[in-house]
């Protein structure tokens, strides 16, 4: 075993059993990443630059932008450097990158949770919307997403770090994350199992539910618009979160939920790179393709004209 508190570092072992795989994969993490950074820093400007943009909904989707760009820059660098390089990441490295992650993470899953809060409220009570969903309750619900992140990272990434781990130092993943860290471990894990269990019940379990249950308010009161341009036009405002919330929960629990077998481990670190690398690149087309509000204010940066129709 090595002591938990040295410096010593940790080797990420990632996709090393295929070579050629890890020359394609980085090529398609860097292009990834790339359009990560295009696509939401376009989102975040429109939605300060456009005075149209300045309303509840883009303001949690530009907030949903900036946790992305910072998601990916914490992690997708030294994934670079080890898809094509040496695989090691010092002890302090793994701290930083396993803190931001969860913090980031955690708060991603909350900000969704209010974001579907958002379209619940303006579609089953859109008379009320602009006094239930004001200004100061944005930021509010906002801080709130980051403190509840803050605080997971400071209780999880300490004890994760704390485990006795095997002398071997190589962790099975491609980012320092608590269920490869759990794995890497050679002494009892049990508590900190507890703890990451009970975290998914709170950071992923509740947070999903509440969601559902938001759509399914949303749903009904769809069903009760008798006019089909109505219905098109309440399931448009929502359609988009629908999606992004599909991609990253499911990649998310198959990552954290995951049985303890070895084809389950290998399945997890593909999930694990989609939701750390591919659904940040993702969000910005699915909001934008789908989004015609989002299409117009692009049009009106270029300095083109529009049809306000």
């Amino acid at each position: 075993m090595v002591n938990q508190s040295s410096p010593v570092g940790f080797l990420l072992l990632g996709f090393s059993e295929h070579p050629g795989l890890e020359k394609i994969l980085f090529v398609v993490v860097l292009t990834s990443y790339l359009l990560t950074l295009v696509g939401n820093t376009l989102i975040i400007l429109l939605s300060v630059l456009d005075p149209r943009l300045h309303s509840p909904m883009y303001f949690f989707l530009s907030n949903l932008s900036f946790l992305d760009l910072c998601f990916t820059t914490s992690c997708v660098p030294q994934m670079l450097f080890n898809l094509w390089g040496p695989k090691t990441i010092s002890f302090l490295g793994c701290f930083v990158q396993l803190f931001i992650f969860l913090l980031l993470g955690t708060t991603e899953c909350i900000l969704l949770t209010v974001m579907a809060f958002d379209r619940y409220v303006a579609v089953c009570q859109p008379l009320h919307y602009a006094t239930v969903i004001h200004p100061r309750l944005c930021w509010q619900l906002a801080a709130v997403a980051w403190v509840i992140g803050l605080v997971e990272s400071v209780v999880q990434t300490p004890s994760s770090l704390h485990l006795p781990f095997c002398s071997h130092r190589q962790v099975d993943d491609f980012v320092c994350e608590v269920p490869a860290l759990i794995r890497l471990s050679c002494g009892d894990t049990s508590y900190s199992e507890i703890q990451m269990a009970v975290a998914s019940v709170f950071i992923l379990v509740v947070p999903l539910t509440l969601i559902l249950i938001s759509y399914g308010a949303i749903a009904r009161a769809v069903l009760r618009i008798k006019s089909a341009v109505g219905r098109r036009k309440a399931f448009g405002t929502c359609s988009s979160h629908l999606i992004v919330v599909t991609l990253f929960y499911s990649s998310v629990i198959a990552v954290y939920l995951q049985p303890k077998n070895p084809y389950a481990q290998e399945r997890g670190k593909f999930f694990g790179l989609f939701y750390a690398v591919g659904t940040p690149s993702l969000n910005p087309l699915i909001y934008t393709l789908r989004n015609k509000e989002v299409k117009r204010a692009v049009t009106r940066l270029l300095g083109k004209d529009v049809d306000p129709s």
